[in-house]
């Protein structure tokens, strides 16, 4: 079953950041968790020239920064001072603690990029963090990033999850990446798709909650994200981002999901 999440309602301004919140949990039709399984969230982040972030501390996080446009300088007390952009991804394995800070110049672009949250598999491990140059990108091809601790992919992530990106020519057709016992969830990030005959279009995303074979079919040119993921794996929920108190509890989504379904039906008359 293929399920569609419009665009997030959930965003925060911050005066020069901009954080679009997608929660797929809340994609189901009656959610019980913000979160996915090990995918907690993935957070559309817009930073402005001249922006800075102060130094703060994640604890139990996993988090994936993947810059396909503009800059983010990141400093740690642990690496010093990284550039993240285009050619290079870091992920930061939070564990017990690790403290950092982000920046954009007043000379940088502006910074538009999503920072996913991955929930690890137990509580207070090593801290650390991974920097390095992606593989080169092939129009039309899956290229895979991040995968488990010991997998194959370049970087990884403390628990059973994959992660992929693609950038797709308009009219190009291609098979979302695929594995058994894992479900797939997908997050447009410009351009437009369809898949499973439902058009997703800009900041949509969708979820596949089955192991079958779904393709999609760029309407525009497209840059997508895509994840495979275990919904049984197991998880921690003590992620100062990936499960912070503010996230409202399932029970108000699922009244506010009604409401807008309600309100949906009364436009229509």
């Amino acid at each position: 079953m293929l399920l569609k999440g419009e665009r997030t309602f959930v965003v925060r301004d911050m005066g020069g950041f901009v954080a679009h919140i997608n929660m797929p949990g809340w994609v189901k039709p009656k959610p019980g968790d913000h979160g996915h399984g090990p995918l907690a969230m993935v957070v559309e982040s817009i930073l402005h020239p001249g922006r800075f972030i102060a130094m703060h501390e994640h604890r139990n996080d996993e988090i994936i920064s993947w810059v396909p446009e503009g800059v983010m300088r990141h400093e740690d007390r642990a690496r010093g001072r990284l550039v993240c952009d285009s050619e290079h991804l870091m992920v930061m394995n939070a564990g017990c603690g690790f403290w950092h800070s982000e920046e954009t110049l007043a000379s940088d672009p502006p910074l538009r990029m999503l920072q996913i949250l991955v929930r690890p598999d137990a509580v207070d491990l090593e801290p650390g963090i991974q920097y390095g140059v992606m593989p080169e990108i092939m129009p039309n091809r899956w290229r895979h990033l991040v995968g488990p601790e010991g997998g194959d992919a370049p970087f990884f992530v403390r628990n059973r999850i994959d992660f992929f990106d693609i950038r797709l020519e308009a009219g190009a057709r291609v098979d979302f990446p695929h594995k058994q016992g894992c479900d797939l969830y997908f997050y447009v990030f410009s351009g437009a798709i369809l898949a499973g005959g439902q058009a997703f279009g800009e900041g949509e995303q969708g979820l596949l909650l089955s192991d079958e074979i779904l393709a999609a079919e760029a309407t525009s040119a497209c840059v997508m994200v895509a994840f495979l993921l275990d919904p049984r794996s197991p998880v921690t929920r003590q992620g100062t981002m990936a499960d912070t108190r503010k996230i409202p509890p399932p029970v108000v989504i699922r009244l506010a999901k009604r409401w807008q379904g309600l309100k949906w039906l009364w436009l229509r008359k």
